[in-house]
């Protein structure tokens, strides 16, 4: 046997030999540490599952009470184990700033990250706008697909995904589409100036009446928006259901120029 494994076996038995004195003036203390831990794991447990059954009842984002009860697990353990440690005779002073200052970094590398989640959390709390509606938010337009802790996820017209960071939907102006359940179509027809404007007005209002989708109450409305000698401009208003406002602008556009074609005011 070289020296250098006969010095290895004796670091070892001198070791073994410690352990008894070791277990004799410190086994209290090991004991209470493995019980802090042990008691103080499950209260982390049961705070942290009391927490998620309720944020459940509030009817949360199911992302949120994840992230809220596992970060709410988290901090309790971390304080369990520090007491534990502390109850072994440790100086937990030092620990408790390492901590602390573990903490102040990741939150200064992390202070995008957390405007985020600060956002996402206001976001899923007073709800501006669902998954499915359409809305305009941070300069994108489209369907909202997810609401995310950090993230918000918006389906453009032409199906191209768009994910949005929270903080400046959060800080900026939200236009709903969705939210009302009738909107109004806002169409502007010109004609001629010498064109007949009770003719043009009639012609309109029956397009308008042909139409079913289109709401009785609020009824639609028919104005002339300005007029000057070469040019009449008509302000057309209805009120539709939400979901077939697309449909109906549609329908209406190809109507009125069928109409005013066929009736010879439009060439």
């Amino acid at each position: 046997m070289n020296p250098e494994t006969v010095t290895k076996v004796g670091s070892w038995e001198r070791l073994l030999d410690q352990i008894p004195h070791f277990l004799a003036t410190n086994g209290l203390k090991l004991v209470a540490a493995i019980l802090i831990y042990v008691i103080g794991k499950w209260v982390a447990k049961l705070v942290a599952g009391l927490l998620r059954k309720l944020l459940n009842k509030s009817k949360l984002d199911a992302t949120l009470v994840t992230f809220v009860s596992n970060i709410v697990y988290a901090l309790i353990l971390t304080f369990v184990i520090i007491a534990a440690i502390g109850k072994l005779g440790v100086q937990t002073t030092s620990l408790v700033a390492i901590v602390g200052a573990a903490g102040l970094a990741v939150g200064m590398a992390l202070q995008g990250s957390l405007s985020n989640f600060a956002s996402g959390v206001m976001l899923i709390l007073f709800k501006p706008f669902k998954v499915g509606d359409k809305i305009t938010a941070a300069g994108t337009t489209g369907i909202v697909q997810e609401i995310g802790i950090f993230h918000t996820t918006i389906i453009t017209s032409d199906n191209t995904k768009i994910i949005v960071p929270n903080s400046p939907i959060a800080g900026g102006a939200i236009t709903n589409f969705s939210a009302m359940p009738t909107r109004r179509i806002e169409l502007s027809v010109s004609v001629p100036g010498a064109s007949d404007m009770a003719k043009v007005s009639g012609i309109l209002q029956s397009i308008l009446e042909a139409d079913e989708r289109i709401l009785k109450d609020p009824a639609p409305a028919i104005v002339i928006s300005s007029a000057t000698p070469g040019e009449i401009v008509f302000g057309v208003y209805p009120h539709v259901n939400n979901e077939e406002m697309a449909a109906v602008q549609a329908s209406l556009n190809e109507q009125i120029k069928l109409r005013l074609t066929a009736e010879g005011i439009w060439t």
